[in-house]
């Protein structure tokens, strides 16, 4: 079977649209449809049911769903594994939150090149959503993710437990106040707790996404207060730059590694090793 075509199956199902889909895989709206057309003809069944708000599985869809995955899993493992570059044993495909790299990709790609040079690496940042699909279908071996789902074909590890502080750059500060706050999006757990928290916070004047890196830097140039991880602020509360607020409530924050149950075993402990190292015993950069 063309893999293409359980690929766009695979999509449809996600997206619940063909016009969806067709934008996802960065190709017509036709060409969608020629290769569910495809597909349903070398299958001898009808897949999908089109109406105005999207598209539905058939019966014979909900049977093809529980093999689909596999397909294009198996092709994208032996893919990988077919192209290990010359002087290496093998691949190793990561990918993680954009807000979660910081401070350790860098130092994790060191580490593993240190450790572990005979590995060749593939690394990627994107969304949760296309994280856990890549996993899942094998394109990667692990995510590192801060509220994974669980799903069949993946096994979910604690990497670390994070603490998020309210610090500001003003030490006479008692509370997050509205005109120099920095919200940065540590996801919907967080945002959850800050709204019970912070009730009078509810349309914070600046709001950072997928990069507390970017807040944190904001507000050491131009002063404010914000939450951010314990052990990245640590050396700016030491120096003086930053003071933590008293009685402020703080917030735990977990991260995960996701991985796939059908990657090399010992690839992905070489690989959580590492992260846990780079984690719990190297301090973050200031």
């Amino acid at each position: 079977m063309d893999i293409e075509l359980a690929r766009t199956f695979l999509t449809i199902v996600r997206t619940q649209s063909f016009i969806r889909a067709a934008e996802q895989l960065n190709v017509s709206q036709t060409t969608v449809s020629a290769r569910v057309r495809s597909l349903e003809e070398r299958i001898g069944r009808t897949l999908f049911v089109r109406n105005k708000s999207g598209a539905s599985l058939t019966p014979a869809g909900e049977q093809f769903l529980r093999y689909a995955p596999t397909f294009v899993q198996l092709w994208e493992r032996a893919r990988h594994q077919v192209a290990v570059p010359p002087g290496h044993r093998a691949v190793l495909a990561i990918g993680g939150e954009l807000i979660l790299w910081h401070p350790w990709m860098l130092e994790w790609l060191h580490w593993m090149r240190t450790t572990a040079p005979e590995i060749a690496l593939r690394v990627q940042v994107d969304l949760p959503g296309p994280l856990m699909e890549q996993v899942t279908n094998g394109v990667l071996d692990l995510a590192i993710m801060y509220a994974p789902q669980q799903r069949p074909g993946v096994r979910v590890e604690l990497l670390l437990e994070e603490k998020l502080v309210l610090v500001t750059t003003d030490p006479d500060v008692t509370g997050p106040a509205p005109e120099n706050y920095v919200y940065v999006d540590w996801g919907p757990e967080f945002s959850n707790h800050h709204a019970m928290a912070f009730p009078e916070i509810g349309n914070p004047g600046i709001v950072v996404g997928g990069l507390g890196l970017l807040g944190l830097n904001y507000i050491l140039e131009g002063g404010g207060s914000g939450y951010f991880r314990q052990r990245v602020v640590e050396p700016h509360i030491a120096s003086g730059k930053l003071h933590l607020v008293a009685g402020a409530p703080s917030f735990f924050y977990p991260v995960y590694a996701v991985c796939s149950m059908q990657s090399d075993d010992e690839l992905l402990q070489i690989a959580i090793e590492g992260l846990r190292a780079i984690m719990t015993e190297q301090p973050p950069p200031p």
